[in-house]
């Protein structure tokens, strides 16, 4: 699944190439997790203002107020070109500008784009009110992250997953996170306290930061909106590398599962 660092690669790499642009014509084809929410002629004559991201989501704002959600569900992701080969049958939503065409390529179909009303609509408070603070944002306060920690009594990676206290970690970075911060993902994040805290805010900040350096985590399909893939997966610590030595012990790297997801840890180097 393309996490934020994905999502913020993706962001980065068509942003400024499609600002200012025209919505000449939309392509819709089968079904994505939610439905537009309008008439795709809706959106014809509207200009791009910017792409910002919101966690996991690209907001694209457009004129007259109007806001284009886009979500990458759990295969997706974002091609923008002059032109563009011709739409596969796992190419979903295509918008024509005069700048280039915006193409979502999505296999399994749990990636969105919903057209709202602006940011303050239901439909976009729906999809974003509840989203934690943003990791690599200023308002990433050690005080109010470590006071989210104390108020879960579930496992710490469980808690950063979960998208309510801090946003968009992801289960690849939350291993690295931990990891750096010597952390057992097993820690009941309610037990953690506020200098081990301090330590995981840190890190969860460094692994981000250099994973959108590194253009993001390829593990199978995963491409920027001009078709680089990601290098970080090649500097993991201990994510994908159960059985092989730990780079700093030497000691064997473990897997677990934790809410249907693989955790990875050393056993030595996290407590």
């Amino acid at each position: 699944m393309p996490e934020l660092p994905e999502v913020e690669v993706t962001r980065l790499s068509f942003a400024e190439r499609i600002a200012d642009a025209r919505i000449l014509a939309v392509r819709m084809g089968k079904p994505l997790r939610w439905p537009l929410g309008a008439e795709p002629t809706a959106l014809l004559g509207l200009t791009v203002m910017a792409v910002r991201r919101r966690g996991k989501y690209l907001l694209v704002d457009l004129s007259k107020g109007w806001l284009l959600l886009i979500h990458l569900g759990m295969s997706g992701s974002l091609s923008f070109a002059v032109e563009l080969p011709p739409a596969g049958v796992h190419d979903h939503f295509e918008l024509f500008t005069t700048h280039g065409t915006l193409r979502l390529h999505d296999p399994r179909r749990f990636g969105a784009v919903v057209l709202t009303e602006g940011e303050s609509s239901d439909m976009a408070e729906k999809l974003l009110g509840r989203l934690g603070v943003e990791p690599l944002g200023d308002g990433f306060g050690i005080g109010e992250f470590h006071a989210g920690l104390k108020r879960r009594n579930v496992s710490v990676k469980q808690v950063l997953l979960a998208g309510d206290v801090v946003v968009g970690v992801g289960n690849i970075y939350a291993s690295e996170a931990l990891f750096l911060a010597g952390i057992r993902p097993t820690t009941k994040a309610s037990r953690i306290s506020l200098a081990r805290a301090a330590k995981l805010r840190a890190a969860i900040r460094d692994v981000l930061a250099r994973a959108v350096t590194r253009g993001g985590s390829t593990l199978r399909d995963f491409s920027s909106a001009d078709g680089q893939t990601g290098y970080f997966q090649l500097d993991a610590m201990v994510y994908g590398r159960a059985g092989e030595p730990c780079r700093q012990c030497f000691n064997p790297i473990r897997q677990l599962r934790q809410g249907q997801r693989s955790t990875f840890y050393c056993g030595v180097c996290q407590t």
